[in-house]
């Protein structure tokens, strides 16, 4: 079984310190595009949210804040998923990426299991996207241990660990709306 995890507790500040879940985009708040399509990859799933909780609270799922204060992040983000994660697993994605793969949750778990990883994470022709990851929560201690020593950089983490890349065709499906601009181009499109 396996735990979803949607991204929400940075500080949004290139979008103008927005929280960037929260902000309509076609209709609904973003983070809403990325739980409806996770949701049905997942058994379980939470929000990762440090602001606005009673209006992520309302989309019927937990929430949970970072155990480091002072927006430490994705990887803070991360250790607050592992720590109330109750299953083997744990996949992350942003609350700003609404077009993410219906098949993403089942790629990167073959892989894992096909290499005997700790941790998967999605790549494209443009790079890695290291925040769509899944991990075994087994790594809790270890991730802990990183961000106690002051580490922040998720790439710089994921190297440590045993893990495997897997690579997506679609480039426009990790997409991310960063700022009111890409906001603004989304809904064009989709319109």
């Amino acid at each position: 079984m396996i735990t979803g995890l949607i991204l929400a507790g940075g500080r949004g500040a290139r979008m103008d310190n927005a929280d960037k879940g929260l902000q309509p985009c076609a209709g609904m708040p973003m983070v809403q595009h990325v739980l409806q399509r996770l949701q049905p990859q997942v058994a379980h799933l939470a929000i990762n949210a440090n602001r606005n909780l009673e209006a992520y609270q309302r989309f019927g799922v937990p929430v949970w804040q970072d155990v480091i204060a002072d927006f430490a992040g994705p990887l803070a983000g991360l250790q607050s998923g592992l720590t109330h994660c109750a299953t083997p697993l744990l996949v992350s994605v942003p609350c700003d990426s609404p077009f993410l793969p219906l098949d993403l949750v089942a790629r990167l778990h073959a892989a894992m299991s096909a290499a005997d990883a700790e941790l998967a994470l999605a790549v494209t022709a443009s790079g890695p996207h290291p925040v769509f990851c899944l991990l075994k929560t087994t790594l809790l201690a270890d991730l802990t241990a990183y961000l106690q020593g002051g580490g922040r950089k998720v790439r710089a983490w994921q190297a440590t660990r045993k893990t495997v890349e897997v690579y997506f065709e679609d480039e426009a499906a990790f997409c991310n709306i960063n700022s009111h601009a890409d906001l603004h181009r989304f809904e064009a499109q989709a319109q």
